[in-house]
């Protein structure tokens, strides 16, 4: 069920994340409802979001068994060996 949610946020901001929505194919409610995900289930997981993965949250969609620490490491081990 989705409920309505007024927001205040700076003009010049709101300006930039519709921008972005535009240019991501998504919606400036699918932005926010992604990113208020993210952040409460960082918290009830106990988990922390590295800050390169939580600079892309929204932008992306990862499985929900996405393993950061076992991605980054083939990634190194590809790139340095």
């Amino acid at each position: 069920m989705t409920t309505k949610l007024t927001l205040t946020v700076e003009k010049t901001v709101i300006e930039k994340a519709k921008s972005y929505a535009k240019e991501t194919g998504r919606s400036l409610s699918e932005l926010i409802e992604s990113y208020l995900e993210s952040i409460t289930k960082e918290n009830r997981d106990g988990k922390k979001m590295s800050a390169g993965l939580r600079k892309i949250v929204g932008a992306v969609k990862l499985p929900k068994n996405f393993d950061e620490k076992k991605e980054l490491r083939a990634y190194l081990e590809k790139k340095h060996l």
